[in-house]
């Protein structure tokens, strides 16, 4: 669906250049949900942008749909930006037109008739949700209202390609949830395909079948949402990763457990069914060893089991060797010092 090969964007302030993106390569396929995560200054905002032709790359292509954006004309051009919704992270919603006007102002823009246009309103209304907020203004909705407004607005155009530049940023937890689904939806039922940016890792988890990292411009990791989780390969894909994972008790509670007995911590990680099986209880009872489990969950990321705890082991020594050596066929098993924690 979208395709970028070797691109890179540069901007010049007088004598001053900024490689904001640099040498990216990456495939969107159609009908997935692709998230790009970096921190501030990443370049994953200018990397969005030259999908719909906001900003042309400096070098290299951006094709959509097996065409090469940068050889349209500006017919062409407009063309594509109807195949394309944008939400945003402060919606941009026009504050003297009602949710019902929001939504049909690009399709007036598109020269869509008046009959035609209510009915798609309607219908986009009770899409995300908002039928009752027609008549309403901006400022009577709240943030998460909004931001349906802004999807809906979105979707006016029947796109092929939905962009989300932060989208749920400024909203709080339980509204980011809620709009997460509402995106997962339109990308399940209209068979839309998304593009989105952000910095929480948490958003990326929650909806995204494929993610790529960057940091300074360039693509550093790339891979499915489950593979990243379980075995991010670069240090700030590391960090991404513990932002939401908690894989690490406090020292205080490492202290804690210490002073009570304990001696060594092991990290026990299952991925996929495993992760649903009592493996730990069947390797220790047949041992004669007891587990206790220190820190650590088991989460469902991508529809699968992925675990990840802190155990010791406790009974006689010379027998926690073969506990560890059973679970070492079955699962990952490695030991953690207290310096690491």
């Amino acid at each position: 669906m979208i395709e970028f090969q070797n691109v890179a964007k540069t901007f010049k302030f007088g004598d001053r250049e900024v490689n904001a993106v640099k040498d990216v390569s990456l495939s969107i396929q159609q009908g997935e949900i692709f998230g790009i995560i970096g921190f501030s200054g990443a370049g994953k905002s200018t990397l969005l942008r030259l999908v719909n032709l906001l900003e042309s790359p400096t070098h290299g292509t951006v094709q959509v749909q097996g065409v090469d954006i940068n050889s349209l004309t500006p017919k062409e051009v407009r063309k594509l930006r109807r195949r394309i919704g944008m939400i945003f992270q402060n919606f941009n919603l026009f504050s003297s037109r009602t949710v019902a006007g929001n939504v049909a102002y690009p399709l007036k823009l598109a020269g869509v008739p008046k009959k035609e246009i209510n009915e798609r309103v309607a219908e986009l209304l009770s899409f995300v949700g908002l039928t009752e907020k027609a008549n309403d203004y901006p400022e009577q909705l709240s943030g998460g209202q909004k931001q349906r407004v802004g999807i809906a607005r979105a979707l006016a155009t029947s796109p092929d390609i939905l962009i989300c530049d932060e989208a749920t940023s400024a909203l709080d937890p339980d509204t980011t949830g809620e709009i997460l689904r509402l995106l997962k939806k339109v990308n399940k039922d209209l068979g839309i395909t998304i593009l989105l940016i952000t910095h929480e890792m948490n958003v990326i988890q929650q909806i995204c079948d494929r993610v790529a990292v960057m940091e300074n411009g360039a693509v550093i990791e790339s891979n499915s949402v489950f593979d990243i989780f379980t075995n991010p390969q670069h240090l700030t894909t590391q960090r991404f990763i513990q932002s939401v994972q908690q894989d690490r008790p406090s020292a205080s509670l490492l202290e804690e457990w210490r002073k009570k007995g304990g001696k060594n911590l092991y990290r026990v990680i299952f991925k996929g069914d495993i992760a649903s099986d009592p493996i730990l209880s069947r390797v220790t009872r047949k041992f004669d060893v007891d587990v206790n489990i220190v820190y650590g969950s088991v989460r469902e990321i991508q529809e699968k089991f992925y675990g990840n705890l802190l155990v010791s082991f406790e009974g006689h020594s010379d027998k926690i060797p073969s506990v560890l050596t059973e679970l070492q066929d079955i699962v990952t098993v490695e030991e953690v010092k207290f310096n690491e924690g």
